[in-house]
């Protein structure tokens, strides 16, 4: 029985250690987050306000999931890592190139088992996906196109009245959102990238957009029947079901307590009257070593899908949607569909297809055996999947073209 401390005990802290503890293979022991709803989600657990309590005692667990906000990751991670607890970090590993480092730096220093939670690496479909791939059933990879979709309502939710809605309160949406995907993109094709271009902005969730006659307020709006953003819309029918994402706006889950929410809370604002920043579109172009490309777009003007993926081989190509895999052979002209079952939605509602639980049970084993063959990422490869996010915005920014350096801190692929 693995032994569990939560530091950050929101949606994907308790996520997390929700399929741990219903394993039955883990039990959470101790539990660290300043709002007091929160900790009382694991009313068997010692409760701290502070990380820091916790961090002031002996070790407590045999491992710590760490889920705070973004800017929060660095210090808990570098201080237990020096406690000797194995870490299960939230991505992104940190907010500065220099903090990662750290982290990194820190995960060595302690040889802990460290995994940082790119959890689309551990899907069925991934899984199936890397196999194909690793068989030669296209030959060599020569270039990819891959779409994250991340969903209108999802954009409004989380990037533009959430808390990842600003660079400076959090940090930029590649990293907050996409690192997930570049970092995937490196797992399929097993090398590292090594220059960078991108371009994207906030186009649309501007004040200048804003309809006539909008109020501050979907509430109060004459004209929110007619929004695609409307939050009546996008919350009420979930009112009753303590998840994601109505869970984030009020522990009163009820539709009284929803509504609420919507009218006092961040949640309930018009979409174009809120203080957002960050890209709601970005593309970005990537050279690998050996010369594979990959374009990579990210928009919020979609249906909330699994991942669409486009992999172009020298003998044969696959197409992929997150549910099926279609491999075509240059050689036999015959079309073969693999069908991967992925468990759930492609959000975090849904445990991003079987990723959570996936990669909770991989860190569990981890943990548990000592044997780190089930961990997916190295430390130094989670470092260059961040490199990469830093590069893009180095170059959406600037209007450059980036040459990643080689990461430190940690083997690679």
């Amino acid at each position: 029985m693995v032994t569990l401390a939560v530091v950050g005990a929101g949606s994907r802290g308790s996520s997390y250690a929700r399929h741990a503890a219903g394993s039955g293979r883990a039990r959470v022991v101790a539990v660290a987050d300043p709002l007091e709803a929160r900790r009382a989600r694991f009313p068997e657990a010692e409760q701290y306000a502070d990380w820091r309590e916790l961090a002031a005692l002996p070790r407590q667990a045999d491992a710590v999931i760490i889920a705070t906000q973004d800017r929060e990751h660095v210090e808990p991670a570098v201080r237990f890592a020096e406690l000797g607890y194995d870490i299960l970090l939230e991505k992104p590993m940190a907010v500065s190139e220099d903090d990662c480092r750290r982290v990194v730096e820190a995960a060595g220093r302690s040889d802990a088992v460290f995994a940082v939670c790119h959890v689309l690496r551990y899907t069925p479909y991934t899984r199936a996906l890397k196999t194909l791939l690793d068989e030669g059933r296209i030959g060599e990879i020569v270039s990819i196109q891959h779409l994250e979709p991340v969903g209108w309502w999802h954009q409004a939710h989380s990037y533009v009245r959430g808390n990842w809605r600003r660079s400076d309160e959090s940090t930029f949406m590649l990293l907050a959102k996409s690192s997930h995907d570049l970092d995937w993109l490196v797992h399929l094709t097993g090398k590292q990238v090594t220059r960078v271009s991108s371009f994207g902005g906030l186009k649309h969730f501007r004040p200048e957009n804003r309809p006539e006659g909008a109020a501050d307020r979907c509430l109060d709006c004459a004209v929110e029947t007619t929004c695609p953003y409307s939050a009546k819309r996008i919350y009420l029918p979930l009112a009753g079901r303590a998840e994601w994402p109505v869970s984030v706006l009020t522990d009163d889950v009820s539709e009284a307590g929803v509504l609420e929410a919507l009218r006092t809370g961040p949640y309930g604002r018009c979409v174009y009257a809120c203080d957002n920043d960050v890209v709601d579109h970005q593309v970005v172009n990537m050279e690998f070593e050996g010369g594979t490309t990959a374009s990579f777009t990210m928009t919020g003007f979609t249906p909330a899908l699994h991942r669409q993926t486009r992999i172009f081989g020298t003998r044969g190509w696959i197409e992929g949607d997150g549910d099926r895999l279609t491999v075509f052979d240059f050689v036999t002209g015959r079309e073969e569909t693999v069908d991967t079952r992925p468990t759930g939605d492609p959000t975090a509602r849904g445990g991003h297809g079987g990723g959570d639980e996936a990669l909770v049970d991989a860190f569990l084993t981890a943990v548990a055996t000592g044997d780190r063959s089930s961990i997916l990422s190295s430390p130094g490869e989670s470092l260059h999947s961040h490199l990469i996010a830093w590069a893009a915005e180095r170059s959406r920014l600037h209007g450059e073209t980036v040459t990643l350096e080689r990461p430190r801190g940690g083997s690679l692929l």
